[in-house]
């Protein structure tokens, strides 16, 4: 055992004696080892308050993250959403097109059946980033695939409506010369077929429609076409007729005043001339029949409107 001392002096500035003070070695190791050790704990204690301070800091830093990640990816998924429904919209659109003109299915139309009702489950994400731990990898990798199937639909639907397109500029001509509207307002007092004739009282075949109202009423162009004649007839009083080619000809008996010459060129809506009561006629109304090749058809199946 060591038995050596520290021998401490304590002197004053008066004449009192000085005293000692005796520390033994032992205690002075004992000390040293303890403020070593304390130092060494006060180290660890605020190095591992540092560490928890820095591993707080990225933590919060990780959650402000991960909530801007959770809103973006959701906003993202309410935008796939959005196009998937939009191109769903426009695929309906299309047969709907396809179905009035009669138009074939498109090449790839099982395609599109395959692509259509895609969309997630709403609560299936929402867990994606509710639940503790969960990767937003099989998320991610989701919305990656809808993406690539939505780029399909879309070249897809891109190359239906470029092939409608085509088709229908191929008839645009044909449908800008195809009678489709009424040629004037009023009322139709006779319809195309067999009637009793007003004048003999005897049945006949009666080849228009006749439109009643009052005179002066315009009456239009129901489709482009060239005026091939004009003037008067002793039935039909002044007359016009339009040839709309495709074997497509339109009468116009009756009228009271004609706006339109021989060899013009016509387009739809365009006003011919006007209601009357020229020719045989028991009131002032329109005489409006329809021809295709040569044989007078149903005018009321060429009107649309």
């Amino acid at each position: 055992m060591d038995k050596r001392f520290l021998t401490l002096f304590v002197l004053t500035n008066d004449a009192s004696r000085s005293r000692q003070l005796k520390v033994p070695f032992r205690l002075l190791k004992a000390f040293g080892a303890a403020s070593v050790f304390l130092f060494l704990v006060f180290s660890f204690v605020v190095f591992d308050y540092a560490r928890l301070k820095t591993n707080y800091f990225s933590l919060s830093t990780l959650k402000k993250e991960n909530t801007a990640q959770r809103i973006e990816l959701q906003t993202f998924s309410g935008k796939i959403k959005d196009l998937e429904s939009q191109i769903a919209k426009l695929n309906i659109f299309d047969r709907k097109i396809r179905i009035i003109a009669n138009i074939s299915e498109p090449r790839n139309a099982g395609g599109q059946d395959r692509l259509m009702g895609m969309g997630g489950d709403s609560s299936a994400e929402e867990n994606y980033f509710s639940t503790p731990g969960a990767k937003k990898d099989e998320l991610v990798k989701k919305m990656r695939d809808e993406i690539v199937q939505l780029e399909e639909m879309a070249r897809s639907q891109e190359n239906s409506f470029t092939e409608l397109q085509e088709y229908l500029m191929k008839k645009s001509s044909f449908l800008a010369a195809t009678p489709s509207i009424w040629p004037a307002r009023g009322w139709v007092t006779s319809a195309f077929g067999e009637r009793i004739s007003p004048f003999t009282g005897f049945p006949q075949m009666h080849s228009g429609l006749d439109i009643a109202n009052r005179v002066g009423t315009p009456v239009i162009a129901p489709a482009d076409g060239i005026v091939v004649q004009t003037g008067a007839d002793t039935g039909l009083g002044k007359m016009a007729a339009i040839s709309h080619g495709y074997g497509i000809k339109t009468t116009y008996g009756h009228l009271s005043e004609i706006k339109v010459r021989a060899g013009q060129k016509i387009k739809r809506g365009m006003e011919i001339g006007t209601i009357g009561n020229t020719g045989r006629s028991t009131g002032p109304h329109l005489h409006y029949s329809v021809s295709l090749n040569g044989v007078t058809v149903n005018p009321a199946k060429y009107i649309l409107n």
